[in-house]
């Protein structure tokens, strides 16, 4: 394996930096239901004191006709060109606590070398604990507080935070591979797999990103600012809840996942909060299909719609 340093180019001395602060990580690439990661490194970015320490290299790691880079053409001349970004921060929270955070893009090439750099950063400074985010798409209300799955070496934190705790397989992401090899080496590590509405996958919900930074805290004690996330997500369910209001089979459909939801939450024999009644799994189209014809959602951007 080529040395993994070579991955990155360093833009604050590492030599300088503090030592056993907790990493946060969020990779958008597989899954991103809600639009989790993407808004959490965004909003941290925008709200937080932030300083570069390391960015990866995109020709090594990352496939552009995959994610094409924004070109800007003004009038008749390419005015800008802008491709996504994988790198390392050093951050404060709102009480001036520093921490590192790994924001970006989930690579598409040489995963074990990817990792390999990261763990070699989290031994060189010390690391604390690694906590990263994922978010998938599940059969569950948007009325309901969004759940989380957790895995990792933290002990009594899956007891105290898990709503759902299968045993299964699924498909791989970079930041699974991470988690995997830390516990290879006895370093601490927490995954946070939120639990999103799958009929809102598609848009950005602001609810989920509250519950990424309210599932960080619990885990590391930082403390972010969530009150324009709070203020944009009151807009967006007031939203939702007026449509579905209005839509008689959309009220049922949502009632029943509630029906499901509440059973399980309350010990009931449901297997999991995923299946009916009867115990057979729903339907995606069952559910999503008349939410995403009267909803006519649209992502963030888009001119008609929610404007979501």
């Amino acid at each position: 394996m080529q040395d993994p340093r070579d991955l990155y180019d360093v833009r604050t001395a590492l030599d300088r930096l503090p030592t056993g602060l907790y990493l946060i990580a969020g990779l958008t690439g597989f899954a991103d239901a809600g639009g989790a990661v993407s808004q959490l490194g965004s909003y941290l970015l925008d709200s937080l004191e932030a300083e570069e320490v390391l960015r990866f290299d995109n020709d090594t790691l990352l496939d552009y006709r995959a994610r094409r880079p924004v070109i800007t053409f003004d009038q008749d001349h390419l005015s800008d060109y802008r491709p996504v970004q994988l790198s390392l921060y050093l951050m404060r929270d709102e009480l001036g606590r520093q921490f590192l955070f790994l924001n970006g893009y989930e690579p598409d090439f040489q995963w074990e070398r990817f990792s390999a750099a990261v763990l070699d950063l989290v031994s060189l400074l010390k690391v604390r604990s690694t906590v990263w985010v994922q978010s998938i798409p599940m059969p569950v209300p948007h009325t309901r507080p969004i759940g989380v799955t957790v895995s990792g070496n933290q002990e009594g934190l899956a007891d105290k935070l898990s709503v759902w705790r299968p045993t299964t397989q699924a498909p791989g992401t970079a930041m699974h591979l991470i988690e995997y090899r830390l516990q290879e080496m006895g370093a601490s590590v927490t995954g946070l797999v939120l639990l999103v509405p799958h009929y809102l996958g598609d848009t950005e919900y602001p609810a989920v990103a509250v519950a990424a930074i309210e599932n960080i805290s619990t885990v590391t004690g930082l403390i972010f600012p969530t009150d324009r996330l709070r203020e944009e997500d009151r807009e967006f369910v007031s939203n939702i809840d007026e449509q579905v209001a209005g839509n008689a089979e959309l009220e049922r459909l949502v009632g029943a996942l509630e029906q499901r939801h509440d059973a399980y939450m309350q010990d009931s024999p449901l297997k999991s909060p995923l299946t009916h009644l009867d115990g057979a799994v729903p339907s995606a189209d069952e559910i999503a299909t008349e939410l995403e014809n009267f909803l006519a959602y649209r992502r963030k951007g888009d001119d008609d719609g929610l404007g979501l």
